[in-house]
């Protein structure tokens, strides 16, 4: 989700909510402690230089459970955020303080803001000769022999 986007969903929200992978909701009470822009300056295990900028938003909460953060305060966030530190229309990441803090990318079903879990992953492949998952033979199943293929004494199984 971009920046664009959460703003035209906070548009026509009564109230926030932001959901984990696990269907939990994070508490009423959290904040958004930081609205940010993020640059990550590096190189794969390729060797190609890169560069990535996203937006970043941090959700934490504390023992003010009458805290509610309503859309309009979160839009005068992102607004002023935008202003003062010249944000482009980039991705969201958001980062929330569950067992260790988490990075998640966001999607919105409608009702909740969805935190959808993220993964590492080697950018260079091809040159550490990972075959990608697509690559795998497929066999097709009515080839295959059946009867008296799998014998116990055989050593096949």
């Amino acid at each position: 989700m971009t920046l664009s986007e959460i703003k035209k969903h906070l548009s026509n929200l009564q109230s926030i909510a932001f959901e984990l992978p696990n269907g939990t909701l994070v508490p009423k009470h959290f904040h958004v402690t930081e609205v940010g822009k993020v640059t990550k300056h590096f190189i794969d295990c390729g060797g190609v230089l890169r560069k990535e900028e996203r937006i970043n938003f941090q959700l934490w909460n504390a023992n003010d459970y009458n805290h509610r953060l309503h859309p309009e305060k979160l839009m005068h966030i992102i607004e002023l955020s935008e202003k003062t530190l010249n944000l482009k229309d980039l991705d969201i990441e958001v980062e929330y303080q569950d067992q260790t803090i988490g990075k998640y990318n966001l999607e919105f079903n409608g009702t909740h803001f969805l935190l959808i879990s993220t993964n590492t992953a080697c950018l260079a492949q091809d040159q550490c000769g990972i075959t990608p998952k697509e690559a795998k033979t497929k066999i097709n199943l009515a080839n295959l022999q059946t009867a008296g293929s799998c014998d116990p004494s055989s050593g096949c199984c």
